[in-house]
């Protein structure tokens, strides 16, 4: 199936999506509603999420699709499954409606249980993640003016991950949520920094803190905080084709996927290298 799917596909859908988002965006209504648990939800999440569910159902129709905007299934309806999507169409809906621009698109590709395609995508930034297990992690700039007709393409404009980080001394960087930076999170932090001496401290949105850890611009990010499977996937293939590890906290183990509890545990998310 890994062969099956055209990357570029995935890389097409995401933009697309992107650009439904970047509409809302650049108006004067987001369309803000709230959700049964009270997280927000606008117009640009059911655009985006359209756009995914329409351009996957067509061209993979056999693989089937959990999307934070879609229907949940049961997980007697989806244990069995050995392939599936996972899609959050607009991660970081908070930081989108404050506009600060730190919002993406995920997709993943789920393989018994572990993500084996990942494409994130930043709208206002116009940077694009992309990993493929056996292919690698890489970054793309200004990736709605690229042209990318193949896997080719991709590897002669963008830059593979991890990209090499200057020389900073002992000092540790660490990523850390803009909206959730909980006690727990903050008492792991200041380990490190007993542990280590320094640490210089980093907030972003959305999936992009995964992604900051892929690129090497950070050791670690830590996260004792609620996320669900949609929030991660796409991340997490990024960060371990570029030699990373997203690990459970609970099983010391890389975080899987299609539970019965959608809720991730809480993870660390570690450069290659980084003990701790």
């Amino acid at each position: 199936m890994l062969n099956k799917v055209q990357l570029t596909d995935i890389i097409t859908c995401a933009i697309k999506a992107g650009d439904e988002i970047l509409d809302v965006y650049h108006s004067a209504d987001f369309g803000v509603e709230s959700k049964v648990d009270d997280s927000p939800l606008t117009q640009a999440d059911k655009r985006a999420n359209d756009v995914i569910t329409d351009v996957l159902q067509k061209k993979y129709s056999e693989i089937p699709i959990l999307s934070e905007e879609g229907i949940h299934l049961s997980f007697a309806e989806r244990k069995n499954w050995e392939y599936f999507w996972l899609v959050d169409p607009l991660d970081g809906t908070k930081e989108f409606i404050k506009k600060n621009d730190e919002f993406t698109v995920n997709i993943a590709l789920i393989h018994n249980g572990q993500p084996i395609i990942g494409v994130i995508y930043a709208p206002v930034l116009d940077i694009l993640y992309v990993a493929k297990t056996g292919l690698g992690s890489f970054k793309l700039r200004d990736a709605s003016k690229q042209s990318i007709f193949s896997e080719t393409d991709l590897l002669k404009l963008a830059s593979k991950l991890p990209i090499p980080k200057q020389d900073n001394g002992n000092t540790v960087s660490a990523i850390a949520s803009r909206s959730h930076l909980s006690a727990e999170t903050e008492e792991y932090l200041n380990k490190v920094k007993e542990k280590y001496g320094e640490i210089s401290i980093t907030s972003a949105g959305s999936s992009l803190k995964l992604c900051l850890v892929a690129e090497g611009k950070a050791e670690v990010y830590p996260r004792f905080a609620p996320t669900m499977e949609w929030d991660t996937g796409a991340g997490q293939a990024v960060v371990e084709q570029a030699n990373g590890s997203v690990i459970n906290v609970e099983t010391n183990e890389p975080l899987v996927y299609n539970r019965e509890n959608l809720l991730n545990p809480w993870f660390i998310v570690k450069k290659e290298g980084f003990d701790f």
